[in-house]
């Protein structure tokens, strides 16, 4: 695996800091960003975490090292803060802090830069080696997986729950796990022993989910050929789980809203009016708020859904659980498959933990799945994952201080491969986003190995 690293460079000396960016490059294979100060290399950490930071003490007047410090532990663990001219370090619970004296040669800065790089690297291989082996003895709950605290927490809202009757509002990014979630809240709660059913709410006309919802009676339009329940009444007793719920057309919001506060539910084409028991959890991957401010969702509705909150974050957003989550996701694969995949290597697992996931928990299982039919009887390594994954150290977000330190070649390779990801994989839409022809894109594919 190329050690190559992502490095930051603070410096208030702009051309300085760009010769000694081309040195990294030319001589050590490594990306690197300059930037000119403390704010600016606030907001290149969290667009795209850096293996190595080399500041000074103080930039322009203002401290760096204490407040880049910090944020580095925040989101970048693994990573080497490396202090130019200071006569002490600041106080880092998991970074690692090193002294540099103050000199004007730029080709010994580089190469302590390079060995820093070389640290980082291998810091976080280790520990993401460690991590997948704890995983391999973690017991999920319900079939949610993670030690972050983020799952922890979502975890301790899951079983308050299931003890009490609110209304439950699932919010995430698609692939987050909402569904899962919401089985975990069912299978914990006293309904357990009762049915639960899932509706999604997007694709369907307002006619239709009227009909999956609350049911119709026969004739109550063309194809009723007989009585058929809702899933309000299949669910009677038990929880009714509507996914994509910000996608409801305006006219069901208003009979949902009804059921919901009434309790009772009337069939298309019937007077006949049914009290129904049933325990409602709704998830979107929409702002309902800024639906709501758009007169798209009904305020009221809103508020009704919004008792019981469970907020999930992007699988980005807790990376410390794709080792475990990884691991945990070959081991159910192997079961399914009858497969004896053995496990992953340390420079795969970082390639997994730093790429984006902009599938989250989904994309991964997908990606998992598929290697472990791959690689029967042997561990994963770096050169068995995608190249979209095994190339994840030159991806950055799509953001102006995260692409600064990159070629025009490796910016126009960024935005080729996001953008085929984003319209999964046509590249007849790409080509029209990205205003290129479609044989210049394919050419251009070809030219980068997408």
């Amino acid at each position: 695996m190329s050690q190559t690293a992502f490095i930051l460079v603070v410096s208030e000396d702009e051309a300085s800091g760009q010769r000694l960016r081309e040195l990294l490059r030319e001589k050590y294979g490594h990306v690197c960003s300059v930037v000119t100060s403390v704010p600016a290399a606030m907001e290149s950490i969290r667009a795209r975490a850096p293996d190595v930071v080399l500041t000074k003490p103080n930039i322009n007047g203002e401290p760096a090292a204490s407040p880049l410090a910090e944020l580095l532990d925040q989101l970048a663990r693994d990573a080497i803060l490396l202090l130019v001219g200071a006569d002490r370090a600041p106080a880092a619970r998991h970074i690692q802090v090193s002294l540099l004296p103050q000199t004007s040669d730029l080709e010994s800065l580089a190469r302590a830069v390079a060995a820093a790089a070389r640290k980082a690297v291998t810091r976080q291989e280790d520990r993401l080696l460690k991590e997948s082996i704890a995983g391999q003895r973690y017991e999920a709950f319900e079939g949610i997986v993670g030690v972050s605290p983020a799952i922890r927490k979502i975890v301790e809202r899951i079983k308050k729950a299931a003890r009490n009757k609110l209304t439950v509002l699932i919010i995430g990014e698609t692939g987050t796990g909402k569904d899962l979630i919401a089985e975990a809240i069912h299978k914990q709660s006293d309904r357990a022993g009762k049915p639960m059913k899932s509706v999604n709410c997007a694709g369907l006309n307002e006619n239709l989910l009227e009909s999956e919802l609350f049911g119709h009676v026969r004739g109550a339009f063309t194809g009723a050929v007989s009585d058929r329940k809702g899933y309000f009444v299949a669910a009677d007793g038990g929880t009714l789980f509507l996914d994509e719920i910000g996608d409801m057309p305006p006219n069901m919001q208003a009979k949902l809203l009804r059921a919901l506060e009434r309790r009772e539910i009337t069939p298309v084409g019937s007077t006949d009016v049914r009290r129904v028991d049933v325990r409602v959890i709704a998830a979107t991957n929409a702002d309902l708020q800024k639906l709501v401010q758009e007169n798209k969702f009904r305020e009221d509705l809103y508020y009704r859904l919004n008792q019981w909150v469970i907020e999930v974050p992007p699988l980005r957003e807790r990376r410390e659980d794709i080792p475990i989550l990884a691991d945990y996701l070959r081991q159910r694969a192997n079961s399914n498959h009858g497969t004896n995949c053995d496990g992953f290597s340390s420079q795969a697992m970082a390639c997994l933990t730093k790429y984006y996931w902009p599938g989250n928990v989904r994309e991964l299982a997908n990606v998992i799945e598929a290697l472990v039919v791959e690689t029967e009887g042997r561990q994963i390594e770096v050169d068995d994952l995608p190249e979209r994954i095994r190339g994840s150290r030159d991806i950055v977000p799509a953001s102006a201080v995260g692409l600064v330190g990159l070629t025009m070649a490796q910016v126009e390779r960024i935005m080729i491969e996001r953008t085929l990801q984003a319209t999964g994989g046509n590249r007849e839409q790409a080509a029209k986003i990205l205003d290129i022809g479609t044989r210049t894109l394919y050419r251009k594919i070809k030219e980068y190995g997408l």
